[in-house]
């Protein structure tokens, strides 16, 4: 059977193209007993309009590339609910990449990146989000900064939460240093004094930036910053549970702990109880990202919120515009927030 075109719909409903594509597209308005016409018509028929000719007449796709490094990490997808909310509101459909490999070797990551680069591309996709690989590291080789550059030249390119500095990338991005600094001076206010950081990699940009806000706030209120209580190798919840236990065979130990992220805190809580150390009792813990989870554990979990699902939002909106020339800021900064709940508590004095 032929399938049923657009002037099919628009000669059996008597009704010119123009008029179907409104109906179909509700770009104009159209008489209600008209609209009513031709949807009875396009249900009768179930009538699908053609994707790849609306894309060449009108030199769009409706599809929006996001190239992440995990969607297993439940940090991703709340700022894909986000981002999917604004952006199907605004008409668009995603296609996801997902960089992750089976070894979770970030060489190959970024190899995946770069294939990811130029499907998209070839898909002819109106616009491309970035979400942490290659724009999180302190210093990416200059092959990895050009392709993401020649890619921004040809199609609108947003980056959130990471940066290439110097090359004038449009990117939205929670200020990260303020929410270390955040967590950091809630654990003072609290009397402790003696407070880890853990988690993260050194040569992610994300982390630096928690342990720089972490070290100043700890310098700012004539804390001691312990070079041995800073331990870096991991986002994971086992990589939580292995920074604890290191933590747990010192002669000393701190009072309460800083976490790169929600995941290591959960490991390290883990840990904590399976040694007997009460969580806040023993140890106050602190997260970061303020994922699903952080209000599931047990005890609930005082973390940083990066503000997941408005960051999406606004990066979706911000993309819109971009595709469709508006003029945006290239830096558009989200406040992050301290979310206080009962993984944290006032430092308990010998004998208490």
């Amino acid at each position: 059977m032929k399938p049923v075109t657009v002037y099919d719909i628009a000669r059996e409903a008597n009704v010119s193209v123009a008029t179907v594509s409104r109906v179909l597209n509700n770009t104009a308005p159209v008489k209600k007993s008209t609209r009513d016409r031709v949807m009875e018509l396009i249900t009768k028929h179930q009538f699908q309009p053609n994707a790849l000719a609306r894309s060449l007449f009108k030199k769009e796709t409706g599809m929006i590339g996001v190239i992440l490094p995990d969607i297993t990490n439940p940090f991703f997808p709340e700022v894909l609910a986000g981002l999917d909310q604004e952006a199907r509101s605004k008409g668009y459909t995603f296609f996801l990449c997902d960089t992750v490999s089976t070894n979770r070797d970030s060489a190959e990551q970024y190899v995946r990146e770069s294939q990811y680069l130029s499907i998209l591309m070839e898909k002819q996709v109106d616009g491309i989000v970035m979400i942490g690989g290659r724009i999180n590291l302190m210093k990416p080789d200059k092959g990895l900064v050009n392709e993401v550059v020649e890619a921004g030249k040809r199609v609108p390119l947003l980056l959130i939460n990471g940066n290439l500095p110097g090359e004038g990338l449009t990117r939205v991005y929670v200020d990260e240093r303020e929410g270390a600094e955040l967590a950091t001076q809630h654990l003072i206010d609290l009397g402790h004094r003696e407070i880890a950081f853990v988690g993260g990699y050194k040569h992610m940009s994300n982390t630096l930036q928690r342990v720089q806000g972490f070290v100043r706030t700890m310098e700012k209120n004539g804390c001691q910053v312990r070079k041995e209580w800073i331990r870096h190798g991991g986002f994971s919840v086992d990589s939580g549970k292995t920074f604890m236990n290191e933590l747990l065979a010192e002669s000393e130990r701190p009072t309460a702990i800083f976490c790169a992220n929600d995941l290591v805190a959960i490991g390290v809580m883990k840990s904590a109880h399976k040694a007997g150390v009460s969580v806040p009792h023993d140890l106050s813990l602190v997260g970061f990202d303020d994922i699903p989870y952080a209000s599931d554990s047990i005890p609930e979990l005082t973390t940083v919120s990066l503000k997941c699902y408005d960051v999406g939002r606004n990066a979706a909106e911000l993309l819109h515009q971009m595709i469709t020339k508006t003029k945006v800021s290239k830096n558009t900064k989200v406040r992050p927030e301290l979310i206080i709940r009962e993984s944290t508590a006032p430092l308990r004095r010998a004998g208490q």
